[in-house]
């Protein structure tokens, strides 16, 4: 099951060594104890980073930065210009004001893609035009966002292949700029996997995580897909969070990461 859904074999052997000293510790006989028990190991590597970023961190009593500036980064087609909407509409729903950097210049549709979504969430765009330099937009959007008092900057990049270097390269310019208007920023990158790519993810998330430090993981299309499991040997290898799951294509259709109910699907 544990290799069906994609967790990889090292990670998968772990679990079950981990799962066999249960057994024999706990003495554990009955089928039904036996699979709680892989349960709980399994949500508890799910469970174990410790969180990276400033942003999403559970009871944290500390306010937010102002803005918040968050870098969504990821591969062609998992979904990242969707999901950086998805998250402009939450900023929205609490009344939050949000800046949306259309930083993905290479593609004329990708910047109208993200004009559409701003108008759609009620979130304000800032977009060069198709070609421009990547690194101008978000220096422009920082300082709108600052001058007009946004709580968010959530900034879109162009998809690429975490094996071509100079694509990297201008990711890691990006954070520059980022640092030299907030030296603390960006203070979260998240990374989108999708759901049905498998192995491959973990090869992206530690590409990207070396590039520019990713601090969370927005796993998407899991309404297509009853896997995503290589999300235990990112968490288990990486230490990276998985903070969201997408499943759908609606604005609404982001929810926070519940290790507990994703453990459950894997079983449903």
């Amino acid at each position: 099951m544990l290799i069906g859904a994609d967790t990889g074999v090292a990670t998968a052997q772990k679990v079950l060594n981990r799962l066999r000293e249960r057994v024999a510790s706990e003495r554990l006989r009955e089928p039904a104890a036996v699979q709680a028990a892989l349960r709980e190991e399994l949500v508890a590597i799910l469970g174990a980073s410790e969180p990276l970023g400033r942003l999403w961190r559970n009871g944290d009593a500390e306010p937010p930065p102002r803005p918040a500036i968050i870098l969504v980064v990821g591969v062609n087609g998992t979904g990242k210009t969707t999901t950086i909407a998805k998250l402009a509409h939450a900023y929205r729903a609490d009344g939050g004001r949000v800046v949306l950097a259309a930083a993905d210049t290479f593609r004329a549709a990708g910047i109208d893609q993200v004009r559409l979504w701003g108008e759609q969430v009620g979130a304000e765009v800032i977009a060069h035009r198709p070609g421009a330099d990547p690194g101008a937009v978000v220096f422009d959007a920082l300082a709108a966002a600052q001058s007009r008092g946004a709580d968010a900057v959530i900034i879109d990049t162009a998809g690429r292949l975490h094996t071509k270097t100079n694509l990297m390269e201008e990711l890691r310019k990006i954070r520059r700029i980022i640092q030299r208007h907030d030296p603390a920023g960006p203070h979260e990158v998240l990374l989108v996997l999708d759901a049905t790519t498998g192995q491959n993810a973990l090869a992206q998330a530690q590409a990207f995580s070396e590039a520019v430090e990713v601090t969370a993981i927005c796993l998407t299309k899991l309404d297509g897909t009853s896997k995503g499991g290589i999300v235990f040997a990112i968490c288990d290898q990486l230490g990276l969070p998985v903070r969201f799951v997408g499943t759908g294509e609606r604005a609404e259709d982001l929810s926070p990461f519940s290790p507990e109910d994703f453990v459950a699907a894997l079983f449903a």
